[in-house]
């Protein structure tokens, strides 16, 4: 099983266009210490050759220019990718859908019903692709039953409801329901291993941490340090939990949930927000992640298992 970190930062990417915050500043100045990201995306394949895509950041297309792992590879249009997964509604794992509308056939898109809803309804993006390349929706068991998307089909996945948040625009965002957001568990019956994949958590309940533990690697939701980093910096009202995020550092947080993992688990974050200390390599909160054994996502990463 191989997957490719198409994007690894949060909404906005790094750094975010309008952001003025010290990690912001230092990527702009150059500093050898903060690496520019796009927005969080992966593509997963069972052979290295036909990949399915997890979540369309809106920076897909740079992200597509630089794998070329999806370019055509015969005749006159083409692409490596062969369907989409989506873990959730959000713009930030939805956007790209509009570029990729000069398909010549309908994208098979593997989402839950209240994501197909929020995407028909909220943000009828799928309504209004029908008008271009058409869209052949695929229902993703929110159950753990298992699925088989396009571009992976040898690989088995399965979703696993997350505690997080729905889209502002979603028709349920202050009454969330089972399937707004799901958390992937991936296996390559060949070897067994397995990879869990969360950019958005809230919370590490029964059943996904048993989903960890029971991974080779797990790729979780590392958008904040701190609970309350947004408020701090006076660019929010609202805590990381608020809008569906576990922060890394406190009780409970990310960096204790981690550590209670087997030792042979790797442990990956991603999904960072431009705000997060740890995108500079040379700080003390990157250096306590190293000491924990956890690793920080960048674009264009590489995992083989």
């Amino acid at each position: 099983m191989y997957i490719r970190v198409l994007g690894s930062a949060a909404g906005g990417g790094f750094p975010q266009w309008n952001c003025n915050c010290p990690n912001c500043r230092q990527v702009r100045a150059g500093s050898p210490h903060h690496q520019r990201r796009t927005q969080s995306s992966i593509a997963v394949s069972a052979d290295g050759t036909r990949w399915t895509l997890v979540n369309a950041s809106p920076d897909i297309l740079q992200q597509f220019q630089l794998f070329p792992g999806t370019w055509p590879k015969e005749g006159l249009r083409g692409c490596g990718i062969e369907s989409i997964v989506l873990v959730d509604a959000q713009i930030d794992h939805t956007t790209g859908l509009y570029m990729l509308r000069e398909k010549g056939s309908p994208w098979p898109v593997w989402c839950t019903d209240p994501v197909f809803e929020d995407l028909t309804r909220g943000n009828p993006i799928l309504h209004l692709l029908e008008h271009y390349c058409g869209v052949a929706r695929r229902d993703l068991p929110g159950n753990g039953a298992s699925f088989h998307p396009e571009g992976s089909e040898s690989l088995d996945w399965r979703a696993l409801p997350l505690l997080s948040a729905a889209p502002p625009y979603s028709p349920h965002r202050n009454n969330p329901v089972s399937g707004d957001n799901v958390g992937l568990l991936i296996r390559d019956p060949a070897s067994g291993k397995r990879v869990f994949y969360a950019p958005g958590l809230a919370e590490v309940d029964d059943a996904v941490f048993d989903a960890m533990a029971g991974s080779d690697c797990v790729m979780v939701d590392g958008t904040f340090w701190t609970d309350d980093e947004m408020i701090a910096l006076g660019l929010s009202t609202k805590r990381a939990r608020d809008i569906g995020h576990l922060a890394q550092s406190g009780p409970g947080g990310m960096i204790e949930q981690l550590g209670r993992l087997p030792r042979h688990v790797r442990r990956v974050l991603i999904h960072i927000n431009n705000t997060n200390p740890i995108l500079d390599d040379s700080s003390a909160q990157r250096a306590i992640l190293a000491a924990a054994g956890i690793e920080v996502a960048f674009d264009g990463m590489e995992i083989a298992l």
